[in-house]
């Protein structure tokens, strides 16, 4: 007995040791792994770095940049030498004609919404009539006129238009959203010189722009990015616009500018053709009307729009409707006139008689007394000096000269100090000599006669056309080195991010350390370099040599090492392998032709569906019955599911006529339709059944899963249907509730979903066990052979998708919080995009394709495709601002950024998130290298939008001077860029990010390799 005793005990120890030596072994497993997959998600960041400097390099030389010259007009010193004899007090170069102005600016004023329309009428049509009324029945004292501004056609942009006469470029673009002061010679800095006293009200980008030219006591501004606010700006205009023009108040101020926001609020929020519009313009139409009963007969009285609007009520691009505005002069004077009989009436459409902004900045000055800014490239406007009873051309002939002289000026110092030809220059010089010519033979001329003084006049005129010509194409100046080091360094990642993707996967994770190493070093070593370099050529700054030095640093560390593993690149590829090359090859070719741009949302239902159709061929082929089975059926869905999501669309001005947009209520809204609504409650009640039904197929529809799924997905998906329904309501008064009621209980409700997608839905990611249910099954009778009873028997339910369905739970946690963020319609196609990559997770299943690039390709193709259906285009005027404001009631840094990047780039997202998956898709539980082959997929799908990103940069760059730059390329490239910035590092920190849960959860349940 006492044998028997120590034999027990000895085998005790055995199994207490064992389990100690496992307990050892896990922890130093999961120890390793952790340690590994930091490093891994390192790989990914310096990624990301060198994209970042690859975009900004090339983005430093392409977005056009001019050279702003510092000197201002004097006063006492005129361009040109004239009779009138310069003086702050009577004017300066050019007799005054008013002591004050008023100059109202109605954000995003369309030309046609001030016309009469005769037709079919919208809700913009005939109801801000005062300003045609007054121009048609008083020529004298007001002339309406198209008032065409230069893209892009943000707001911004336009200002610093509108106040120093000058061409925008693009890099201004953006700091729409952060302005900064404007440095060079301008209308307001002039007035400022001459001590005038000047009032800003309404839109708060005057304050950044111009700091400190306002007076502090009569200057209101207000929050200009509250899109959804359509009544705070212009209401608080109202409240002190009007008691400054009481004679009691008139005296304290010179000039005032009052910038209305409403309009261009109630068509982001809106669109044109709403009633909301009407009850705007009908509001200006009343407040210009009282000003005008209130205005003295030294006070001007202008009224502009800044930029207009398209069929959606958006603006930032070129389209016609976007830079169509309206401008209207009004003066009880009478000085006004028209040069010829027929031109009393405005014109009938935008097209006829427009006059460039740039040209308000010479007009203002002249009729002010102030000196012409020095970089203005501007004309006056005719009607404004030509004279009441008979065309003055004597003095339409001086001010243009005027004009011209200052022009020539600027040329000149500019030639100087770019460094130019004078060949370059030629066309405008010409010009120049003809028309100085000219005027100095009107000076001997006793009594000019009228065609001496027109052929002056026109003369100038011309000069100043060409010359604007002559900038236009210099500003288009390129810094190709930049460019090319951008290409550079983008082409060498996407080398790394190939050579990474194609490693082996034994062999992936162990090369991470010594490859960061090499890199880390290379980064120190680059960024010494370029700093000295910075010194050697003076053109090149510390910052830029540091970064451009650790950006080829690091990649020629990452370098080294691919060569000294004498690593080659082959062509040995899989047939499914060369489809995901195919697919991203042939996209990239196609963005060098604007129509394959123009349509790129065709394309890309085209491949997905070539897609589908190949994974059916080969479902069949399986010998597997459920195998085949399966793949059939979920390439069939997957070829519906997309062509359902087709159905939603967004045209672009460049697919009109060809195209129909369903995306929103209408081709002239930004509402939703009600019956949209509809599709919101379905996705809340489908879609959670749907994911259930693919649980349940590996019977992983246990702990976690039941809850997130079954309840809290459910819940979220039903209070952001109602989140747009409240916002339909508010939209369309259906309640008797106040909107700040209305506002509240929204606001509040969709902090509470994103509360409950991205908190509840990620710690339940986090802390989640496997979704797992054990079984123990007791014998019903004993051993046949008599041996006792049978031994038990565990069953493990959900372990033949243990890795997929858990890490699901994170894919499905964004997916509500994306949801959200869109317009019903785009959280339906959301649904869909859903189901859609079940669907691929099966194919890829049942076709065995977990380690093959289709997988990530594809998922990088359907994220693509569904930025379109999501109501997006690659234009500025598609980015959906309103989606700032769907959790909150102002801006609020950085949350309203990041939800406007979660309404543009949801797809993407999404789809990045989803990455993980398709290795992970019914794994063992203990299938080696898993990190391994998630980091590769990852590189796969980055390398699928790394080379987008490049050909869209190429094909910019070498189609730098095509005439569709502006409309199609350089949007197309921006897109490009953004998207992968955002998806580098979403794919690091999310995707690849995640997975450490994801792992740590399931080993320390089943143990660890």
């Amino acid at each position: 007995m006492g044998s028997a005793i120590t034999n027990g005990s000895e085998a005790g120890t055995k199994m207490i040791k064992g389990s100690q030596l496992l307990n050892a072994h896990n922890r130093q497993a999961a120890i390793q792994f952790k340690s590994l997959h930091l490093l891994v998600v390192a790989f990914f960041l310096w990624i990301l770095y060198v994209h970042i400097l690859g975009i900004y390099f090339f983005t430093k030389g392409f977005l056009l940049t001019r050279l702003v010259l510092d000197y201002k007009s004097e006063c006492s010193v005129p361009p040109l030498d004239v009779p009138h004899k310069s003086s702050p007090t009577d004017g300066c170069w050019h007799p005054k004609y008013f002591q004050k102005a008023i100059i109202i600016i109605i954000d995003a004023l369309r030309y046609d919404f001030t016309i009469p329309n005769r037709g079919e009428p919208q809700h913009f049509h005939n109801a801000l009539t005062f300003l045609h009324e007054t121009a048609a029945r008083q020529p004298n004292d007001a002339f309406l006129l198209p008032f065409i501004a230069d893209p892009p056609t943000t707001t911004l942009q336009r200002l610093k238009g509108l106040t120093t006469g000058t061409l925008p470029t693009f890099i201004d673009a953006g700091s729409n959203f952060a302005g900064t002061a404007i440095e060079e010679d301008n209308l307001l800095a002039q007035l400022r010189g001459a001590n005038k006293t000047l009032v800003h009200l309404g839109d708060d980008t005057w304050q950044s722009l111009f700091p400190g030219y306002f007076d502090v006591h009569l200057s209101h501004a207000y929050d200009s990015l509250n899109a959804w606010d359509l009544h705070t700006v212009d209401n608080g205009v109202n409240e002190h616009l009007l008691p400054l023009l009481m004679p009691e108040k008139v005296d304290e101020w010179d000039v005032i500018f009052a910038h209305y926001l409403g309009v261009d609020h109630a068509g982001h929020r809106f669109g044109p053709n709403h009633p909301a519009m009407t009850a705007k313009l009908l509001q200006m139409d009343d407040v210009l009307r009282q000003l005008v009963d209130s205005l003295n007969r030294d006070t001007l009285l202008v009224v502009m729009g800044d930029h207009g609007m398209d069929t959606k009520g958006d603006h930032g691009g070129e389209s016609d409707d976007e830079v169509e505005a309206a401008l209207w002069m009004y003066s009880k004077k009478g000085i006004f006139g028209r040069s010829q009989l027929e031109y009393i009436d405005p014109p009938r459409t935008a097209k006829e008689r427009p006059v460039a902004q740039i040209d308000l900045v010479p007009t203002l000055s002249l009729l002010l007394g102030m000196p012409i800014p020095f970089n203005n490239l501007g004309a006056p406007i005719e009607e404004a000096f030509i004279g009441a009873e008979e065309p003055q051309w004597q003095s339409l002939a001086t001010i243009n000269a005027l004009t011209g002289a200052q022009i020539n000026k600027y040329q000149r110092e500019y030639a100087v100090a770019r460094g130019l030809d004078e060949s370059m220059s030629s066309g405008p010089q010409a010009a120049w000599v003809h028309a100085l010519n000219l005027w100095h033979m009107l000076g001997s001329e006793q009594k000019p006669i009228t065609k001496s003084l027109q052929a002056v006049y026109y003369a100038f005129s011309g000069y100043q056309t060409e010359t604007l010509r002559l900038c236009r194409s210099l500003w288009a100046k390129f810094n190709i080195l930049s460019m090319l080091q951008g290409i550079g360094v983008m082409a060498l990642a996407l080398i790394a991010l190939v050579d990474f993707a194609r490693s082996d996967s034994k062999k992936r994770a162990d090369t991470i350390p010594p490859l960061l190493k090499r890199v880390g070093v290379g980064i120190l070593a680059g960024c010494l370099l370029g700093s000295l370099w910075s010194f050697v050529v003076t053109e090149t700054s510390l910052i830029d040599g540091m970064a451009f030095g650790s950006a080829l640093g690091g990649l020629t560390g990452h370098g080294s090492l691919l060569w000294r593993s004498s690593s080659k690149i082959t062509l040995r590829l899989s047939f499914w392998n060369w489809l995901a090359v195919i697919f991203t090859l042939s996209l990239s070719i196609g963005f060098a032709s604007n129509s394959y741009t123009i349509w790129e949302d065709e394309i890309l239902l085209f491949f997905l569906s070539s897609f589908a159709l190949v994974a059916l061929a080969s479902s069949l082929r399986q010998a597997n019955t459920i195998d085949c089975v399966s793949g059939v059926y979920h390439s069939c869905l997957f070829l519906v599911l997309g062509r359902l999501a087709s159905l939603s669309r967004l045209c672009r001005e460049e697919q009109m006529p060809s195209c129909r947009s369903t995306y929103y209520a209408s081709a002239t809204s930004s509402t939703s339709a009600i019956w949209q609504l509809l599709l919101a409650y379905l996705l809340a009640i489908i879609l959670p059944e749907a994911i259930k039904s693919y649980y349940q197929r590996t019977k992983s529809y246990e702990g976690s899963a039941r809850f997130w799924i079954g309840f809290a997905m459910r819940l979220g998906l039903l209070g952001s249907a109602v989140y747009w329904t409240l916002d339909a309501a508010d939209d369309g008064d259906w309640f008797q509730i106040s909107n700040v009621t209305l506002t509240n209980i929204r606001v509040n409700l969709a902090q509470i979903i994103l509360a409950i997608a991205f908190g509840a839905g990620t710690t339940t990611f986090i802390w989640a066990a496997p979704c797992v249910r054990v079984e123990i099954a007791s014998p019903l009778e004993d051993s046949p052979n008599g041996s006792g009873p049978k031994p038990q028997s565990l069953t493990v339910l959900g372990y033949a998708n243990v890795h997929g369905s858990r890490f699901f739970l994170l894919f499905s946690a964004w997916l509500l919080g994306v949801v959200l963020v869109q317009k019903p319609m785009g959280g339906s196609m959301l649904g869909l995009l859903g189901l859609q990559v079940l669907s691929l997770l099966e194919i890829v299943d049942s076709n065995a394709l977990s380690r093959s690039a289709i997988g990530p390709i594809i998922l990088a193709l359907l994220g693509s495709f569904h930025f379109f259906k999501t109501g997006h285009q690659a234009t500025l005027s598609s980015i959906q601002w309103n989606a700032a404001f769907v959790a909150l009631k102002t801006i609020h840094y950085p949350w309203s950024p990041i939800l406007v990047v979660l309404n543009t780039f949801g797809p993407q997202i999404l789809t990045a998130v989803a990455v993980p998956l398709i290795v992970l898709w019914k794994q063992p539980s203990k299938k080696m290298g898993l990190l391994g082959d998630v980091a590769s997929a990852m590189a796969k799908h980055l390398l699928y939008y790394a080379v987008i990103n490049l050909a869209t940069t190429m094909w910019a760059g070498w189609l730098r001077r095509h005439l569709m730059l502006y409309r199609i390329f350089c949007p197309r490239f921006l897109t490009g860029a953004a998207v992968l910035l955002v998806i580098d590092l979403v794919g690091a920190l999310v995707a690849v990010g995640g997975l450490r849960w994801n792992l740590v959860a399931i080993n320390e349940v089943f143990g660890w390799e």
